[in-house]
């Protein structure tokens, strides 16, 4: 190909030109988007069979992980602010690496760049006493600030979700047992 003076080149030129500095460049593996970069091994030893946390720690390890923390009693979202801010320094001065979002008047997502502390800062959240509950992973984890009724609430669920299925099993068998009787009815 004939040679441009660089002076003559338009954007797709440039374009070009960038492609082939950023070929052959060697990116190191922390400069990677999260995405891109290779997962960690996962040592199998360290995984206890009784808690299925400790399989959650090692498979988050080195990911962004998000949980949802709602403060208790009634509060503005200038009091969540503040009382989300005072946890997230809490947290910083031991060392945790913690980004907090105001999602609503009384909810705040905090985002960790580690997601293996995430029940660590869990641990620390659920025991200060304006938290209400701990969203991580899908599992509602009840806080110190929880009234009794929602701690409640919070233990039962699965076992209303149980007893929801097993009532629709059996109307759904009622319903096949009525099928039945209809075709024996048309047989005859």
């Amino acid at each position: 190909p004939k040679k441009k003076d660089i002076r003559d080149y338009n954007d797709a030129d440039m374009a070009r030109l960038l492609e082939q500095w950023e070929k052959d460049d060697d990116i190191e593996e922390g400069d990677l988007p999260e995405h891109k970069r290779p997962a960690a091994p996962i040592d199998f030893s360290k995984i206890d069979p009784g808690k299925p946390e400790s399989i959650l720690k090692l498979t988050k390890k080195g990911k962004t992980l998000m949980m949802f923390v709602t403060v208790s009693g009634n509060p503005t979202e200038k009091e969540t602010e503040e009382i989300t801010s005072l946890w997230q320094g809490g947290l910083f001065n031991a060392n945790y690496d913690v980004q907090r979002f105001i999602v609503g008047s009384n909810r705040a997502i905090f985002m960790l760049r580690d997601g293996g502390y995430a029940w660590e800062i869990k641990d620390f959240l659920v025991n200060q006493e304006r938290c209400a509950d701990v969203t991580l992973e899908g599992q509602v984890y009840p806080g110190k600030g929880a009234d009794e009724n929602e701690k409640v609430k919070n233990k039962t669920k699965p076992e209303k979700a149980k007893k929801k299925k097993d009532a629709e099993k059996k109307s759904s068998n009622s319903i096949k047992e009525d099928n039945r009787a209809t075709k024996q009815r048309e047989e005859l």
